[in-house]
């Protein structure tokens, strides 16, 4: 049966790489869990490492946390709905807001429930995701200011997730300087400025993220390390924290290029052959995980003379060659899952998730 393995020994490595790294620059940071869909076995594998703070953009996965550990602060990070609000105030220490109506809704609720709910307000810097515009930044928080509920904790800004837009060390500064300028002008004294997530890192070596830059949200470098920014994995980090195990359930010599009338397939493509393949021959496998589960380009053969042909919705189809390996039928073969290749996994009922820990599978 596919299944998706958690290294827990690479990813204690990433984090702990991580975490010495912070330290070094003097930066807070948390862990964003999203990728992990709340899988229980997961997050507890997590949880081990004791990090800070974690961070989340579901509910159900932050209460799953705060059941399983309940001294790690939880940060909630977009901007909530009105009917989680209830909710959002009993499990998440920190939420990120946009919407001044929706904080005076998390003030009025964090009255009922006798706590103070702290937020970090976010900041359009040209992604054109969520954020204040920066005109409206000190009518914003002179308002917020006033909420006897709620502790502004931070300003934060998203850059690369919608547009594409980079991170730079121009935009980094003008973030900075919105704390001084909000702090002097209200007699504050927010903690936060959160630089932005595994993009922003590789400034950080490259001296551009000024020093009141002082808080990340990572997750992709973490569980992949790799630098987002360049494109490359990172040299001192593991790049096998995830892995795709699928069993082949059929393997047999057959033509390379179809015969019959074409038109589109069940994903409303219509493949393109080479003509002059016809009458070859190859080796074709195929894997008990389909489109339903993963896309094939999102996943990447670990052995090589592995070709991924396509997919139907519960079957991937890959060309072996000559199958110089002796690849038979019940065997597994082990895929290389990109970010939104696990995402897809993690968030299928149908793949089972293991955890490996010391070469030990469980």
């Amino acid at each position: 049966m596919a299944h998706i393995e958690l290294n827990t020994d690479s990813l204690k490595h990433n984090f702990n790489y991580l975490k010495n790294g912070f330290r070094s620059y003097n930066k807070d940071w948390g862990i964003v869990t999203k990728l992990l869909c709340g899988n229980k076995s997961y997050l507890k594998e997590l949880v081990k490492l004791k990090p800070k703070e974690v961070h989340d953009s579901r509910l159900s996965n932050l209460e799953l946390l705060k059941e399983l550990a309940p001294e790690i602060q939880r940060v909630y990070i977009k901007p909530p709905p009105a009917k989680i609000i209830k909710r959002l105030v009993a499990c998440a220490d920190v939420s990120f807001n946009t919407q001044i109506s929706t904080i005076e809704k998390i003030n009025e609720e964090a009255k009922r429930q006798n706590v103070i709910h702290k937020v970090l307000i976010m900041i359009e810097l040209g992604d054109l995701r969520e954020g204040v515009m920066m005109e409206d930044i000190l009518s914003f928080y002179q308002k917020v200011f006033e909420l006897e509920n709620i502790e502004v904790i931070g300003i934060g800004a998203n850059l690369n997730c919608l547009n594409g837009i980079l991170p730079s060390k121009d935009k980094l500064i003008q973030l900075s300087l919105y704390k001084e300028l909000i702090n002097a002008r209200f007699q504050s004294n927010i903690k936060w400025v959160s630089a932005g997530t595994s993009i922003t890192l590789p400034l950080l070596k490259k001296k551009q993220v000024p020093t009141g830059c002082n808080h990340f949200r990572v997750g992709e470098t973490l569980f992949f390390g790799n630098d987002i920014y360049d494109k490359k994995p990172i040299s001192k980090m593991k790049q096998d924290v995830f892995t795709l195990k699928a069993e082949v359930i059929e393997i047999k010599e057959k033509p390379t290029v179809p015969s019959g009338l074409q038109g589109t397939n069940l994903r409303g493509e219509k493949p393109e052959f080479n003509r002059e393949n016809i009458g070859q021959k190859s080796t074709r496998a195929i894997l008990d995980v389909g489109v339903l589960d993963v896309k094939p380009e999102d996943i990447k053969p670990l052995k090589k003379g592995i070709q991924l042909v396509g997919g139907s919705s519960d079957m991937i189809i890959v060309d072996l060659g000559e199958n110089a390996d002796k690849i038979k039928l019940g065997d597994m073969l082990s895929f290389k899952p990109n970010y939104m290749g696990v995402l897809s996994l993690m968030n299928s009922k149908y793949i089972s998730k293991k955890v490996k820990t010391d070469g030990n599978e469980n």
